[in-house]
């Protein structure tokens, strides 16, 4: 039981948190561009933190459930429809079997998240994860992205109820992302190379808005605008990139380093993306303003731990109780032991509701001056009045 792939979209694969402790040998961290999205959608139907999801760009797939399941949705808009009906985004939704969920082009956002309950696709784990890696072949789906006939096997064979399935909600996350403003700032922890730029080239990166031009993928993000002035030139021997880095080559304009990077790099490193504004920054379309702004290592830990008190609490909320909580097979399972020990106790052959409904058929017997009918025979009649006969 899974999903069955109709149409693969521009780029779809699977991602997870990332695959650690091998940069290195040369082989890049891959996982989720917006951990954020990431993390709620996993919250959202309870899967492990980790779960694989479906990560889609630019524009998503169409894809056919072939099993009963909840699914929900995070990330950019793309105007997902569940048989031709809209879905809410940011809740969980249950779906049945044959049902077929449909995405289009992004209306906002670039990265859009599909996450199924019951920990998402069945996938092996290679190398500690399940993330795609595309330019090695291997990880996610048959090491590449999706495409037409495609059928992913779910890890849970069937879903047919979320408990208090009401509270598997939020508002939506567009005041994070900034999707209806023109310009957003993220902030940038210096270094390791800051020394490498004049004092003018500094300001100049963080005083001075770049733009997002087409040239972006998994790997980094180019952006355009004023050169980076530096002291003399940007070449370094090649040592490691971490995700969010910030590279200056020649030109003078930023690259920032993502999820598919390479290990290494022998550009100057003006700055790292604070972790809680790389979402923000992957989902500026191409045409997008970003701003920069300087923060010290201490406030960039604080605000991470802030991100992570913020997935408890919602992790709190998405559980608790709601008037479409109760399961009635659940409830059903839980009554009947209660209801045979009550029958145990008063030494009856049969449980009170049913006892109760045949009261209602023959007469309660206990009731004081009325004494059912004894019933006779249907020929009991005509016996009698053969006899007399």
């Amino acid at each position: 039981m899974g999903l069955v792939v109709k149409k693969p979209g521009v780029i779809t694969t699977i991602q997870d948190v990332g695959r650690f402790g091998y940069q290195g040998s040369g082989f890049s961290t891959n996982g989720v561009m917006d951990h954020r999205a990431f993390a709620i959608a996993n919250l959202l139907v309870e899967n492990d933190p980790g779960a694989p999801v479906l990560e889609f760009a630019l524009a998503g797939p169409t894809v056919r459930f072939t099993t009963n399941t909840c699914f929900a949705i995070t990330g950019g808009d793309f105007a997902p429809t569940l048989d031709g009906e809209p879905v809410p985004m940011y809740a969980a939704v249950m779906v049945r079997r044959g049902s077929i969920l449909r995405f289009k082009a992004s209306r906002t956002g670039c990265y859009g998240y599909l996450a199924i309950a019951g920990n998402s696709v069945r996938v092996p784990e290679v190398m500690g994860s399940r993330s795609t890696n595309l330019k090695c072949e291997f990880g996610g789906w048959k090491g590449r992205t999706l495409i037409v006939g495609d059928y992913l096997p779910f890890s849970t064979k069937s879903v047919d109820f979320l408990p208090n399935l009401g509270s598997h909600r939020i508002d939506g996350d567009n005041e994070f992302y900034g999707f209806d403003r023109d310009e957003i700032t993220v902030r940038v922890v210096p270094g390791p190379q800051q020394d490498m730029f004049t004092d003018k080239g500094l300001a100049t990166f963080y005083g001075q808005a770049y733009t997002t031009t087409t040239k972006c993928d998994r790997m980094g993000y180019r952006l355009d605008g004023p050169e980076i002035e530096t002291k003399h030139g940007s070449d370094i021997i090649s040592d490691g990139v971490a995700f969010g880095a910030v590279q200056v080559p020649s030109h003078g304009r930023p690259i920032i380093m993502l999820a598919d990077r390479q290990t290494t790099g022998g550009y100057a490193k003006i700055g790292t993306i604070a972790s809680v504004d790389i979402p923000k920054l992957v989902q500026r379309p191409p045409g997008g303003k970003i701003r920069f702004e300087s923060i010290g290592v201490q406030e960039a830990q604080a605000l991470l731990r802030e991100e992570a008190h913020l997935f408890e609490m919602l992790a709190l909320k998405v559980r608790r109780p709601s008037a479409d909580g109760i399961s009635p097979r659940r409830t059903a399972r839980r009554l009947t032991p209660i209801l045979e020990e009550q029958a145990r106790k008063s030494q009856a052959d049969m449980l009170w509701i049913d006892r109760a409904d045949r009261s209602q058929r023959v007469g309660n017997r206990n009731a004081l001056g009325t004494v059912p009918p004894k019933k006779q025979p249907p020929d009991a009649t005509d016996t009698t009045e053969r006899a007399t006969t």
